[in-house]
């Protein structure tokens, strides 16, 4: 999100215009929180994880009460229109705000990947990163004790990051919510993977599928194989951006400023099929989420 709010703010400099930041997401605009940004107040931030405006649910947003006081205080803040950066929840603020005259452009940024109208948000990468690194950590134990290690991998009801994270770690099995959990299936895989002489496991799970501890018991208990759950949890959510999530933030900065610039909201920008495009903010959130199919089956084909 640094990376976002950085190249938002150059730009619109460059193109002349003046940009306010927003504190602790839609609060801000309740609580007429802002603060002045120019290129100087953002410098240094690309390399940080989290966001330097700060974030926070809004309850009182999803209230008429609360959307008025916050378009008042846009109008009175000379605010002409908004970059809303984070995930469906937020884009629908953006929505209802657009709908109240206040033209908006959703910039997707989420560790899940799970936004309908992009193939890829801000986040995703690095988390995806994080978790490799820690799977390949927990790995060296698994290989020298002869134990199978379930990961529970964040998602919410995603999974995009479970799969993708799972085929690069070469995890015997990767259990998502698009797919029925079987874990008879899982321990038979297991199995089939000891007959060729393979004694230690990784099997990723997708967050809320399963008790991953009671899931360890059973492999256990199934197999003979000492088995260890780890759950990952907001550690994947921190640590500086890779180059990828800079990158693609920054070009998403940009397409935000220039859409509004030229006098058009109400959008949301997305990357597909490697290009940067945007959508009507109303299409966007009613695009069905597609699966990877073909990754899943990589991913869970090859005995390990």
């Amino acid at each position: 999100m640094n990376a976002a709010v950085r190249f938002i703010v150059r730009s619109a400099e460059a193109m002349g215009i003046k940009v306010k930041g927003v504190m602790r997401g839609y609060n801000g605009l309740i609580e007429n929180h802002f603060v002045d940004l120019d290129i100087r107040s953002v410098s240094d931030i690309i390399q940080r994880g989290g966001t330097a405006l700060y974030t926070a649910r809004c309850p009182k947003f999803k209230t008429e009460e609360g959307i008025n006081e916050a378009i008042k205080n846009c109008k009175e803040s000379g605010i002409e229109g908004l970059i809303v950066i984070g995930g469906d929840g937020s884009f629908r603020g953006a929505r209802d705000l657009s709908l109240h005259g206040i033209p908006c452009v959703g910039i997707p940024a989420t560790i899940d990947n799970d936004i309908s109208s992009t193939d890829y948000t801000i986040g995703f990468d690095t988390a995806m990163n994080t978790v490799v690194e820690l799977v390949d950590k927990l790995r060296d134990t698994a290989c020298s004790h002869d134990r199978c290690s379930v990961v529970e991998v964040m998602g919410h009801g995603a999974g995009d990051l479970a799969l993708q994270c799972g085929l690069a770690v070469g995890a015997t099995s990767v259990i998502v919510p698009e797919k029925t959990y079987d874990p008879e299936a899982v321990i038979t895989k297991i199995r089939e993977t000891q007959k060729r002489g393979r004694n230690h496991f990784i099997i990723v799970v997708s967050e809320g599928l399963c008790d991953v501890r009671e899931l360890a018991k059973q492999i256990e208990e199934s197999t003979c194989i000492e088995s260890r759950a780890t759950i990952l949890g907001h550690i994947q959510r921190g640590g500086s951006p890779t180059l990828r999530d800079r990158v693609v933030a920054s070009k998403m900065g940009y397409a935000a400023v220039e859409l509004l610039k030229n006098g058009i909201g109400n959008r949301v920008i997305a990357l597909k099929n490697c290009e940067i495009v945007n959508y009507d903010i109303f299409e966007a959130l009613n695009m069905p989420k597609t699966f990877d199919e073909e990754t899943y089956l990589l991913a869970n084909m090859i005995l390990s």
